[in-house]
């Protein structure tokens, strides 16, 4: 998809409400520093449009950007940073759990992991967390371009074996500095948004 627009339409803090957008929402989660807006970034062709934060764990909005005004990129706040209260932690499990309850139009969840490391309890607490609210996410390998081809196809296997994914759950490795991976996760950006629009047409 050749993105010609993109607009940051809704920022969603702690007490905010969901919003009801009648277009397709794709989501992304990640930890804190997995290069979540790096991956944004490159999928809407923007050097730096999706907000970073010189602090890993305080982004604590959920970010609504409006693509091509047909479906939304929406950003979840990192998780894992150990500098980060219990209590803050807290809130935002429950927004992100709002979020998830809440929304109408969220098909896919892209779940970022560190290609380099063994997912982290918080990796797996969240990709068993995702599938509780019956999400099958897909899983982006980032930080591609930090290890030979060899060492990344043992990783992958690591990383399925340690999420204990879903038979069948697709895993993308990803170089924002390669731009490797954007045609494979825009693949699945597209195909979901032909069945969605089906879905809203009536024909599913």
């Amino acid at each position: 998809m050749h993105v010609k627009s993109v607009n940051l339409e809704t920022v969603c803090g702690i007490t905010s409400k969901i919003p009801k957008n009648d277009k397709l929402e794709i989501a992304f989660a990640g930890k804190s520093n997995v290069g979540k807006s790096s991956l944004i970034n490159a999928l809407m062709n923007r050097k730096s449009y999706a907000r970073t934060s010189q602090k890993p764990g305080k982004t604590q909005t959920i970010n609504f950007y409006n693509i091509n005004d047909l479906l939304y990129f929406v950003d979840l706040p990192g998780y894992g940073y150990a500098r980060v209260s219990m209590e803050i932690k807290a809130k935002w499990g429950k927004m992100i759990e709002n979020y998830l309850l809440k929304s109408e139009s969220l098909r896919i969840i892209f779940l970022l992991v560190d290609i380099r490391h063994e997912p982290s309890k918080n990796d797996v607490e969240m990709y068993q967390w995702i599938l509780h609210y019956g999400f099958n996410p897909i899983i982006i390998a980032t930080k591609s371009d930090k290890i030979s081809r060899g060492a990344a196809q043992k990783q992958l296997s690591i990383i399925r074996k340690t999420l204990r994914c879903v038979e069948g759950t697709p895993i993308i490795p990803f170089s924002s500095l390669k731009k490797s991976g954007i045609e494979e996760v825009w693949e699945y950006i597209e195909d979901m948004l032909e069945m969605f629009s089906m879905e809203e047409e009536g024909n599913v």
